[in-house]
């Protein structure tokens, strides 16, 4: 369910009218607090998604087997492509302080994007896949070329900047994939430092938990898709805005629905 096909008929919590946002780790709190039901459910669903990706991409890292981890990276990313794809329809509401009961409005989303969703999370699947084997021999198997490591570390980078707007267009957005991909791409070259910056939090964050795995699997289960998703948005939400006018129209949406309330 995008920003641009709203539906109002489910009626919701949300926040009082004209109220000034919060900025920064205060505004973080704040939807955490007021959203973590609706974050927690999405999160789940997520995950466990994602579940049959990262079992069959760690047998075929294990088993030393390409083509094993590269369909569990395919087979798991259809899985999970409507899943994020309903992740960041929920975390884009939260930051726009929309009112409406989370079944309904994620229901409503799966339905709209989940077969656009599939390939978009094949290819994200595919490519968590191919670097997490060649990363994982190359870093563990000695002296690792340098060359090769540089290449690992930007298709990671680049993959980071690219798909958050992907799916997040997705969701907001009726675009055909191929237009969906170029604007993503521009849009993370367009304001490099802070798509960098949102990058770098998901590696990091993602190795953190690659690194205490298992313990880290029950966060990945409850929070762990959503926490640092919320973060990245939150960054790249402004850039967002800027370029296609999100709050602008989402305010006329809103002034048309209280204008049709007023004539019934």
């Amino acid at each position: 369910m995008g920003l641009f096909h709203p539906n109002y008929n489910a009626p919701g919590p949300g926040v009082r009218k004209d109220e000034p946002r919060k900025k920064g780790a205060a505004r973080f709190f704040e939807i955490l607090g007021r959203d973590m039901g609706d974050l927690f459910r999405a999160n789940v669903l997520c995950a466990i998604c994602f579940v049959p990706a990262l079992a069959l991409i760690f047998l075929g890292i294990l088993g030393r087997a390409v083509l094993l981890s590269a369909v569990g990276g395919l087979l798991g990313g259809f899985l999970l492509g409507p899943c994020y794809a309903g992740l960041h329809d929920t975390i884009l509401r939260a930051l726009r302080d929309e009112p409406g009961y989370w079944w309904h409005t994620y229901k409503k989303a799966f339905r709209r994007n989940w077969h656009q969703s599939l390939i978009p999370g094949a290819l994200l699947g595919f490519l968590l896949a191919s670097q997490l084997f060649m990363g994982y021999f190359l870093f563990t198997g000695g002296q690792p070329d340098v060359a090769s490591a540089a290449l690992i570390c930007l298709n990671v980078l680049l993959t980071a900047m690219i798909f958050p707007f992907l799916f997040s267009q997705m969701v907001l957005m009726e675009l055909p994939l191929p237009l969906l991909i170029k604007n993503s791409l521009l849009l993370a070259l367009s304001f490099a430092p802070r798509c960098i910056g949102a990058a770098l939090i998901q590696i990091l964050y993602w190795l953190a938990v690659i690194a205490f795995l298992p313990y880290s699997a029950l966060w990945v289960l409850l929070f762990g898709f959503a926490f640092v998703e919320l973060i990245v948005l939150m960054i790249l939400y402004p850039v967002m805005d800027k370029c296609f006018g999100l709050e602008e129209r989402f305010r006329q949406q809103q002034a048309e629905r209280d204008a049709k309330n007023r004539e019934e």
